[in-house]
């Protein structure tokens, strides 16, 4: 979540009269992430979320709409878009896809409780059930195939040392890759800032614009590489383990998934130490943006290797 592109007031009244929220009252940026423009959206009637898509079209909107509608209706915690007085999810601002989603209570943390890692690890596994009945599919278009050209793109600019290193785990991976496991719908950026927590409770998942059907295994390791992950970049076990409880209260894992976990976690290295080394050399330029580091993915992945 960050800011791109402006929208003025005026902008956002014409906007508004679309939708039966009342009247306009005011505007704020989110200057947080790095994907889309984030606004908070005040009216007379109440707070609500505003994302205007900087990459995505209006065609590849109503998967992620109609996603979240879904989750939201079987009490997976995470905001429900807002719709239209035409009943469309989907619109368009400063000619650029849009839309308005429910604003959450709760906040983000930096330093996780094993209490707050084992309720996300449960409401992890609840999306995870839930989504086997929401009929659409949508490939992973941030995963093996990508990370092979992505990785032609950065070797340029990368020492002789993380070149090894990254085409090494490519490798890797390539050839302990299990298709045969569970999977679904997944999140696929369980973030700590994509998470609002209500004390120790989730008050709801957010920002689902990465969400497609992969491995379940694949989700709950992006998700402890974050969640688990100390200052040092290695991980606190305890936090990891009360994720596991928690995932585990809702769906029990096979013996094959947990075997194939540490795999799925170097996995989950690469594809955000990709993507961050992506924005770090290839930046989109904007008006507020936050670039993170990427060698938090490297130095993890190697705690991960030893």
């Amino acid at each position: 979540m960050s800011v791109y592109t402006s929208v003025s007031d005026d902008e956002m009244r014409t906007f508004l009269r679309d939708y039966h929220l009342g009247r306009f009252i005011g505007l704020q940026g989110i200057a947080q992430g790095v994907t889309n423009s984030n606004y908070f959206v005040t009216t007379t009637q109440g707070r609500y979320v505003l994302t205007v898509f900087e990459a995505m079209t209006q065609a590849e909107l109503p998967f992620f709409l109609d996603l979240t509608q879904h989750l939201s209706a079987h009490d997976v915690a995470c905001p429900a878009p807002i719709a239209r007085i035409d009943g469309r999810l989907d619109s368009m601002l400063a000619s650029k896809p849009a839309c308005l989603v429910t604003c959450l209570s709760g906040k983000d943390t930096s330093s996780p409780s094993e209490q707050q890692c084992f309720h996300t690890g449960a409401m992890l596994a609840k999306m995870h059930l839930a989504g086997t009945e929401f009929p659409q599919t949508m490939p992973n278009p941030r995963y093996i195939s990508w990370w092979h050209e992505a990785s032609n793109r950065l070797l340029p600019f990368l020492n002789e040392e993380d070149k090894h290193l990254l085409l090494e785990e490519i490798d890797f991976f390539d050839t302990h890759n299990r298709a045969d496991l569970p999977e679904g719908i997944i999140h696929a950026d369980l973030f700590r800032d994509n998470v609002l927590l209500d004390g120790e409770q989730v008050a709801g998942f957010i920002d689902f614009y990465y969400a497609c059907n992969g491995n379940f295994m694949y989700d709950l390791a992006i998700a402890v590489n974050d969640w688990a992950r100390r200052a040092d970049n290695h991980l606190d076990q305890n936090l990891q383990q009360a994720f596991f409880r928690g995932y585990e209260s809702i769906r029990t894992l096979t013996t094959d998934e947990k075997d194939y976990f540490p795999i799925a976690q170097r996995a989950a290295c690469i594809r955000f130490w990709v993507s961050r080394l992506l924005d770090y050399h290839f930046p989109q330029v904007g008006e507020i943006t936050f670039i993170k580091d990427p060698n938090v993915f490297r130095d993890l992945l190697l705690s991960l290797r030893q």
